[in-house]
């Protein structure tokens, strides 16, 4: 095949020399043909002459070195045979390992001159690499050579498929390819932004002559997924706002007066300057999409009740949607209190619910006589129709993604059909600012920073599997004085997670009821039981006819129990750090302070910095930028939002700067072009459609 026959939908099987194993192997990476070969990145760079001398290699940093190999050895058997070579240069010593390679000892043998790529590790009084790259360097190789000198990109590979492979591959196709590729930014706007074109950006990440063009390939392919989900966000938001009307519902002091009176206690500053920008939003008809977020215990549930009865003031109805049934149970519980001796009608609606119950449920909700629903996700199953839902409130909001909002706002009600509910979302895990500018965009934001008066602070410790009997011996001695406690656990069965085993609540709770809680009153909770047991299991809990109540995380967030002052977490390097903070704000919620207590034995670095930050702060706002800087933004996008694509190579933390110049390009395209409907704009969009279309609800969209 010619290369002016290569496509960018060339399958791989077709470009010349690549045997059919490859491309089956390619295929299990994601690539088919050539234009998704050319989006596999590598994930480095390195160079091929060695970059220090054996004795200057630091550890944890991944680089190369040349040596002879001057001994070998092979340990172990079968499958788990190791290959061990020591590599010297002359100055220091270098320790190899190659786990189950040990068909390496016919390869490499003691004389040949090897050059290695790894991250060098601490391995007794020297370093060691475990598995690295390496190159056998015949008497011909001059080090410090042309070729020598070369950058090389390392791909992601596979089995049977080596990084060495696929960049042979690459190189077969890189120039027509690139040659190909059609921008969608245009000459002046790049250069205003130093930016490359797409395809010098590309022919820089697969074949870089040094380490500045991959800097400048990867600050372009990181603008361009930071400005594709901006201008995905920036669309979304322009198109509610222009064709979407809302009920007006304005604060008057009749109304004001009236909803204080519901009011069991007074808001806090930091409270009430939300209200109040909730209360301009919703006076608008133009849609409300706001999130509040405040840490745990900040009084949430109280400002959303405020701009629920609000709606309920002006003759419409307001919903409440919460991730788990127990969470809906506790705020139906709550609210209900609070609104004891009104007219206000409320009605909760999960999806456990007997039939009967149901169908009479849905049957008052859509009539009218429900003036507040409270349910989970079946708020948004297509059988439910409301009479006039003005508002809703979303609980929890990293636990939904953009796609459930979207639900809700078309359940206006039989009397609006042209209308659609103002949107508030809730979360006690605070956004932070770099996740607050990227996936929640089409919000805007309020964050409650106070803490009611009285909420007493919690003291963290954290403690090994070993001290286990003296935590439980303590918790004992606690109860005694009257205190109650919760117990986490990560399973309900028992079982293993990994290699370990994982506590469970039944083998836990069968051993404490026989060892150091002997003489307490325990009880299970977990989302396996029904309703029923639920309520009957946290109303005797809440007064005090159980003593320690051993949970799974359905306890996470919305359990008020004021006399509990304990909650002892097992296994707590398993928990993420906003769950374990979640957790952590069950206490202290009384009259006396609260403790938690981390049960542990992290194995990993990132285990281990998560539990120390519990430990040093109490700040949930601290934490999430903690949790970012340990986790990383990848992993946090995928579990807080949900159909969220994860960034390939922008890293909103390490681009802010890159964040917010996106983020404004995409603020002025969609004022000029609200639909991307500019003939100049067809590229972008179908790109912007494509990466970010579905999982922001953007079909309805021109």
């Amino acid at each position: 095949m010619s290369q002016l026959s290569t496509s960018l939908t060339t399958p791989i099987y077709h470009i010349p020399g690549v045997r059919e194993v490859h491309a089956q192997k390619l295929e299990i990476l994601g690539v088919r043909n050539v234009g998704q070969l050319l989006a596999h990145l590598p994930h480095r760079h390195e160079w091929l002459r060695a970059q220090a001398g054996i004795a200057d290699l630091q550890a944890g940093v991944i680089s190369s070195a040349e040596g002879e190999i001057t001994a070998t050895k092979v340990s172990g058997f079968g499958r788990k045979a190791r290959f061990q070579a020591v590599l010297h240069d002359g100055d220091g010593r270098l320790d190899l390992v190659f786990f189950n390679q040990a068909f390496l000892q016919k390869k490499l043998r003691v004389g040949m001159r090897l050059r290695v790529q790894g991250k060098a590790t601490k391995f007794g009084p020297g370093l060691q690499m475990a598995n690295p790259q390496y190159t056998v360097l015949d008497d011909d190789t001059t080090p410090g050579g042309v070729e020598d000198d070369a950058y090389r990109p390392v791909y992601p590979a596979t089995e049977g498929l080596s990084s060495e492979r696929i960049w042979e591959i690459v190189k077969s196709v890189l120039e027509p390819a690139i040659s190909q590729l059609e921008d969608h930014l245009s000459d002046e706007f790049r250069k205003e932004r130093a930016l490359p074109s797409l395809g010098e950006t590309y022919r820089m990440m697969h074949a870089p002559e040094h380490e500045d063009e991959v800097k400048a390939a990867r600050r372009r392919l990181a603008y361009d997924e930071l400005l594709m989900l901006q201008l995905g966000v920036h669309m979304k938001r322009a198109h509610l706002r222009r064709t979407l009307t809302a009920p007006a519902l304005e604060r008057t002091p009749e109304i004001d007066e009236r909803i204080r009176g519901r009011m069991p206690f007074t808001l806090t500053a930091a409270q009430q300057r939300v209200v109040d920008e909730i209360s301009r939003d919703v006076a608008l008809t133009t849609p409300t999409n706001r999130l509040v977020q405040g840490d745990v215990g900040s009084g949430k549930t109280a400002v959303a009740l405020d701009a629920m009865l609000l709606a309920i003031a002006h003759g419409h109805q307001a919903a409440l949607m919460a991730p788990t049934e127990l969470l809906a149970e506790q705020h139906f519980l709550s609210i209900t209190e609070m609104l004891k001796g009104s007219s206000v009608r409320v009605e909760l609606l999960t999806g456990s619910m007997p039939a009967t119950d149901r169908e009479s449920a849905l049957r008052r909700i859509a009539s009218g006589e429900v003036d507040l629903v409270i349910g989970t996700h079946a708020l948004i199953s297509d059988r439910v129709e409301f009479h006039s839902l003005a508002l809703v409130v979303i609980d929890e909001q990293h636990r939904f993604g953009v796609e459930q909002r979207a639900k809700l706002r078309v359940k206006g009600g039989k009397e609006h059909e042209s209308e659609t509910p103002h949107v508030i979302v809730m979360t006690a895990t605070p956004i932070p600012r770099t996740i607050g500018l990227t996936i929640f965009g089409d919000l805007d934001i309020s964050t409650i920073d106070q803490l009611p008066p009285g909420r007493k602070p919690v003291t963290t410790k954290m403690v090994t599997r070993e001290q286990r009997r003296t935590v439980y011996s303590w918790v004992q001695d606690k109860i005694k004085q009257g205190d109650q406690a919760f117990i986490v656990v990560p399973a309900i069965e028992p079982g293993t997670k990994g290699e370990t085993k994982v506590t469970d609540l039944r083998s836990l709770q069968k051993e404490l009821e026989g060892g150091e809680l002997h003489d307490v009153k325990i009880a299970a909770l977990h989302g396996r039981l029904k309703r029923d047991t639920r309520e009957h299991i946290m109303h005797r809990f809440r007064g005090g006819k159980i003593d320690a109540l051993i949970a799974t995380t359905v306890i996470e967030v919305g359990v008020d129990v004021p006399n509990a002052t304990m909650i002892i977490i097992e296994d707590a390097d398993r928990f993420g750090l906003a769950q374990l903070h979640q957790l952590r704000g069950r206490v202290g919620r009384g009259e006396k302070p609260g403790v938690c207590v981390l049960i542990g034995n992290p194995k990993t670095e990132d285990g281990v910095a998560r539990l120390n930050a519990m430990v040093e702060t109490s700040s949930g706002f601290v934490l999430a930028e903690r949790d970012l800087e340990i986790r990383g933004a990848g992993d946090v996008f995928g579990t807080r939002q949900s159909g969220a694509p994860p960034f390939r190579v922008a890293d909103p933390m390490r681009d802010l700067e890159l964040l917010q110049m996106a983020r404004r390009d995409a603020a002025d395209w969609i004022a000029r072009s609200p639909e991307l409907l500019e003939p100049t704009d067809a590229l972008v969009r179908r790109r912007m459609l494509k990466a970010h279309g579905q999982w922001l609800g953007l079909g309805d969209v021109g």
